[in-house]
């Protein structure tokens, strides 16, 4: 299946919008999980297995691998959410964003080495920085738009020609760039406003939504303004509240606790 179907399918499986993000912080896993050179992959493929009901997509975060030298450990995580949790998306946050040569490696890197359903792309280089994932059919391409940090308004918020920055990225992605309809955006849940602005312009391309969580996004906000008519629509992505819910050998259970309360609230909105 394509990236979309497998969402899709994701949604009406789990009758969830959530996407947990994996953010993996050695200091702050379990004492029985401190030090062990497997650490990251048995903590991460134990929230996975954990929350693997409750989700439409997992969403690890390239930093906190390869910060630590575990890129063969988040090879080794993919692999092991698509052998035992097949048709969960896995979504690589990895934001790059370059051209030519150097995106076509991204490209390769994202889907070929970690076998990632989808990646995350930074579109301000223009078109030919993001051809190179474009030209993975089946595969996700998810691109900045309004992100959840205050500083994102520095740029996004400039007016070009008439509308804001933000606002031309989200039409460009659905007018010109979604033609295998691989595309997705990503809008943060710190700013409904601008939630609802962007699915009035493209419509019903899946929005990945950020900052709910320990970011502080008000969920039934960000479920009002993002969602489709058909109540789907949305990857709303929490990682530290469910990763760090617990703190001793039950972390998983009580990262399953936290993950079940969160997909059934963001479920009394849609």
């Amino acid at each position: 299946m394509t990236f979309t179907q497998m969402l899709v399918a994701a949604w009406r499986k789990n009758n969830s919008l959530l996407c947990v993000g994996l953010d993996p912080d050695p200091a702050k896993f379990p004492a029985h999980l401190k030090g062990r050179d497997d650490a990251i992959l048995e903590f991460c493929t134990a929230i996975v297995d954990a929350t693997a009901d409750l989700v439409c997509a997992f969403k690890p975060q390239i930093a906190y691998f390869a910060a630590r030298r575990a890129e063969d450990q988040l090879e080794a995580l993919i692999a092991h959410i698509h052998a035992k949790h097949p048709g969960i998306p896995v979504i690589l946050d990895a934001k790059r964003g370059d051209i030519g040569s150097t995106a076509e490696q991204y490209a390769i890197e994202a889907f070929e080495r970690y076998q990632a359903d989808a990646v995350t792309v930074n579109p301000y280089m223009g078109r030919d920085s993001v051809d190179p994932y474009l030209a993975y059919p089946n595969k996700g391409v998810i691109l900045l738009c309004r992100t959840s940090n205050s500083g994102g308004s520095d740029l996004q918020f400039l007016d070009v020609g008439g509308e804001k920055l933000y606002e031309r990225v989200a039409r460009l992605v659905a007018s010109e760039w979604n033609r295998n309809g691989q595309c997705a955006l990503v809008v943060g849940a710190t700013f409904p406003a601008e939630i609802a602005r962007v699915r009035e312009i493209v419509g019903d391309i899946p929005l990945l939504v950020p900052g709910i969580g320990a970011q502080g996004g008000d969920i039934e906000a960000t479920v009002r303004a993002g969602r489709t008519d058909n109540g789907t629509g949305l990857m709303i992505n929490s990682s530290r509240a469910i990763l760090f819910a617990g703190k001793d050998a039950n972390f998983a259970a009580a990262a399953r606790k936290v993950a079940q309360e969160t997909r059934d609230t963001i479920n009394l909105y849609r």
